[in-house]
């Protein structure tokens, strides 16, 4: 009976354990660390019924291999660290080779940190061009009392960290929309970058874009150079709409005739909507009470759901 107790020890040891709320990026994923965890159950359930350990040799968390992906968390090093704003970085990653990672426009990947003991998870874009070789970039924005921002504030050159993935996206197909309406607040500027260089890339493709960045302060708006290049373009207009500016007089000349002060409102929408060439395609990426106001004030402008799309 003892030798049967022990092996009872064993396999609950070897039971996969139930995620916490906290390790959920709540960003839709497929699969989710849920359905990770209800698969490693099940093949667990399916050994232990075999009594037969070797069926889980194939169960691995995190690999070494350097390739993303969705299943199973993969170790990078950080290779630079560049600090934009007073609370805002853009990260390095390396790849080897020239390897480029396996990410279609917008799409987001995972990342795992463990603060204090709790194992969590978040979502974040990568910025760097989707031809990018032997590296991939994230620009994340660090919050006072935020338990990832704990992690991600340590990070230094050399230090391994785990993403998965590739999840979600816009599947974006050249010239499909004659217009598009890009509304990003902050960080939200993320999954816009790969989608606006990869319509400047392509000769082929006359997409107008409008891009309307959120921010707070002038000072804190991020990427102001690769932005300014874009805006070159032809067919790439930028406004910017900064909620913590009065005036617009001590911003440098090229900013003061595309720039905003205060919010974005349901009047200012109304404004940019009828200034672009047609009726745009929306995409919005914010907090969750941004793009629920720019879904109402969008609305109010004559934008109907079916043509918005949110990150």
């Amino acid at each position: 009976l003892q030798a049967m107790g022990d092996n009872e020890q064993d396999w609950l040891a070897l039971r996969p354990q139930e995620p916490s709320p906290s390790q959920c990026c709540g960003s839709g994923c497929k699969p989710c660390i849920y359905d990770v965890y209800e698969k490693e159950l099940a093949q667990w359930e399916r050994a232990k019924a075999m009594q037969d350990k070797s069926l889980l040799m194939g169960k691995k968390e995190q690999s070494n291999n350097s390739e993303l992906n969705p299943d199973t968390f993969t170790a990078f090093s950080v290779s630079s660290v560049e600090q934009l704003t007073e609370d805002t970085y853009q990260y390095k990653f390396e790849l080897p080779g020239k390897s480029s990672l396996p990410l279609s426009l917008g799409q987001h990947i995972v990342l795992r940190g463990v603060v204090n003991g709790l194992e969590i998870q978040r979502a974040y874009t990568p910025i760097s061009p989707r031809n990018a070789e032997g590296y991939f970039e994230v620009l994340i924005k660090c919050y006072e009392a935020g338990l990832m921002s704990q992690y991600i504030k340590t990070w230094k050159r050399g230090d391994v960290v785990f993403w998965r993935g590739p999840f979600g996206g816009f599947p974006y197909q050249p010239n499909k929309h004659g217009e598009l309406l890009m509304l990003a607040s902050g960080t939200g500027l993320a999954p816009m970058i790969p989608i606006l260089q990869s319509i400047t890339d392509d000769e082929e493709d006359e997409t107008f874009v409008t891009l309307v960045g959120c921010f707070p302060t002038f000072d804190r708006i991020y990427l102001k150079p690769l932005l300014q290049d874009l805006a070159r373009y032809w067919n790439i207009r930028i406004f910017y709409v900064l909620s913590q500016e009065s005036s617009l007089e001590k911003l440098p000349q090229s900013y003061q005739e595309n720039t905003y002060a205060g919010r974005l409102n349901e009047d200012l929408m109304k404004t940019i909507v009828n200034s672009c060439r047609r009726k745009p395609f929306v995409l919005i990426c914010g907090s969750s009470a941004f793009n629920e106001d720019m879904s109402r004030y969008l609305k109010a402008a004559g934008i109907e759901e079916n043509s918005c799309f949110v990150f």
